[in-house]
């Protein structure tokens, strides 16, 4: 008879990773990733969406028939993609997953969808969508003409008849976190929102969802946290601050992230203005550099930003300061930046803690 690792059951339930973080050249080391991420105990993996290599339809797919306990969720942009599309998607992860897939709704910025054509992802848009999707999974056949388009007799033939998946949206400001309140299974906080950041952010989402009638309790919390446990001071520095100078350079989301830590806006001001970031030219800076390109720019960072918005040192050090995010609130942590194969050390520590 085996007996279970303590710390085991809430290490499943209450931590997952990103697979594939950043830009990717090889896809096939993502679906590696998820099964080392299920060895090593954790509950589930999260694909965000970059084209051409990290396409999360196909991924998600692919990790469904590599693992068999893994929650996969998988992230979408409304507006690039037909409502049934992402419907038909997500219904049929469902089915060959056994019902282990969620979707992930992200905001992406304005710049970067006009750049390519695409409607820019408002809040009409998101409750529209979201609407669809879930009439279409209750077995609906829909007459829509509104705002993301004309759908006179829209509906999905052989659907799967089983659990809706859950619609989780990536939130940071307080109109992103009420609309999640109001309209979401689910939120995904922000990398590098500290502590008392999260409570706060938590605040916003259980209010908006109590005045829209609906059980407070009833969205999620989950917070992405970069983390980097036992790493050379080198990889330290790409994966936590190169990724840091990722988000805070994006125009709207940077403002946002310091004004929600409290943090100094005069920083920001420094970062943007390094000759780097200053060429860009409404380019985002994931999309011109790579991470560790960026390291001599997070550089201007207090090296406060870091030990309170992400989880840096000894992999027990690591272990506490996640832990500390569970106690603001948080019902599930996502770790980002590192890999699976650099946890192992990070889940035992983690096991030691959530045991007690």
């Amino acid at each position: 008879m085996t007996t279970e690792i303590p710390g085991s059951k809430e290490l499943f339930e209450k931590f997952s990773t990103y697979i594939l973080p950043g830009r990717v050249k090889d896809p096939q080391r993502g679906l590696e990733e998820a099964r080392e991420a299920e060895r090593i105990g954790l509950g589930g993996v999260w694909i965000s969406e970059r084209y051409a290599t990290k396409e999360p339809a196909v991924l998600a797919g692919a990790v469904s028939q590599l693992t068999s306990k893994l929650r996969i969720t998988g992230t979408m942009y409304v507006t690039m993609r037909h409502p049934l599309v992402t419907a038909s998607v997500a219904n049929l992860m469902q089915q060959v997953s056994g019902n282990r897939f969620q979707l992930l709704l992200a905001k992406a910025t304005p710049d970067y969808l006009a750049s390519i054509g695409s409607p820019n992802i408002t809040f009409p848009r998101l409750a529209d969508a979201i609407s669809l999707y879930r009439r279409l999974w209750q077995g609906e056949t829909i007459n829509y003409d509104g705002i993301l388009g004309k759908f006179p007799a829209m509906s999905m033939t052989d659907r799967y008849d089983g659990p809706m998946p859950p619609i989780i949206f990536t939130a940071i400001g307080p109109k992103s976190l009420a609309f999640a309140g109001e309209h979401c299974d689910g939120v995904l906080l922000h990398p590098f929102i500290t502590c008392e950041g999260v409570a706060k952010s938590i605040k916003i989402v259980r209010e908006a969802a109590e005045k829209a009638g609906r059980d407070p309790k009833s969205v999620k919390i989950y917070h992405n946290i970069i983390v980097a446990p036992d790493l050379s001071k080198a990889e330290e520095e790409a994966v936590v601050g190169g990724r840091a100078i990722t988000y805070l350079q994006a125009q709207g989301f940077g403002e946002v992230m310091v004004q929600t830590n409290g943090w100094d806006m005069g920083v920001l001001d420094k970062i943007r203005n390094h000759p780097l970031m200053s060429n860009l030219e409404g380019t985002n800076a994931d999309q011109a550099f790579t991470r560790d390109q960026l390291v001599e720019v997070s550089r201007v960072m207090p090296q406060s930003w870091i030990d309170d918005g992400a989880a840096v040192g000894t992999a027990a050090e690591c272990a506490k300061k996640l832990c500390a995010f569970l106690d603001a609130g948080a019902d599930e942590i996502l770790l980002h930046g590192s890999a699976p194969k650099d946890m192992g050390p990070l889940t035992v520590e983690l096991r030691k803690l959530l045991a007690q």
